[in-house]
Order: structure tokens, then sequence, then C-alpha cells
């Protein structure tokens, strides 16, 4: 398959996806990132670190932005994604994997929750 091929794919496949859909791919590029961060750290490849948090922040910011405070858990994950934030800052300040060790399940279990919410509504 050539190059414009792939792309014209990947395009097709986000514009036909769900809101449920996008939000968990959206959740599991952040917890690819925090993995892909943490082997970063390992090698000390502070370069690929970097960009990887900046994209996991980039990611919650949307997130946040998107919000519709319509509904009352609007805040609550508002507050949620500010955290997340908070703790990204510290990650790159600190380069420490700890971090991620404790942002990394919080992640996923919104994730999971998510997921669980899109399969009633589905239903």
């Amino acid at each position: 398959m050539n190059r414009y091929g792939y792309q014209q794919y990947k395009q097709q496949s986000v514009n036909t996806m769900t809101r449920g859909e996008m939000l968990l791919l959206l959740y599991d590029e952040i917890l690819k990132r925090l993995t892909r961060a943490e082997l970063a750290l390992g090698k000390e490849d502070y370069e690929l670190f970097d960009k990887s948090v900046t994209r996991s922040r980039e990611i919650v910011v949307y997130l946040k932005d998107s919000l519709n405070f319509n509904y009352p858990i609007s805040n609550e994950l508002s507050r949620m994604y500010d955290f997340f934030l908070y703790e990204l800052s510290r990650l790159e300040a600190g380069r420490k994997p700890e971090i991620i060790a404790e942002l990394r399940p919080l992640v996923a279990d919104l994730r999971e929750a998510f997921g669980e919410a899109d399969k009633k509504a589905q239903v």
C-alpha cells in the first residue's frame, strides 16, 4: 500500500469513528505515550521522553477543552484532567518513572470507565 493510500485509509477510519471510539483512541494514545516516555527514560533518550510527555499533555488539554459543561460529570473530569496536567508537569520536571507508575493506572481506569459507558450507550 502506498503512503497516500494509507493516509487516506487513516483519515477515513478517524472520520467514521463514534465519539466513544475516538475518546478511547485518545486514552490509548496517552497510555502509549506514557509507556514510550518510561522506555525513553530507561535509555536516557531525553528527546523522545520530552516529545512523549508533550504529546500526552496535548491530548489531555484537548480532552479538557472538549468538555461539555452542560453535564455535571464535566466538572469532575476537568479536575481530573487538571491533575493529569499537574502530574505530567512533575514528570517532565523530575523525570521520575514513579510518576508514570502512579499516572498510568488512573488513565487506564478512566479509559475503562469510558469504554463501559460507550458499550452501554450502544445498547
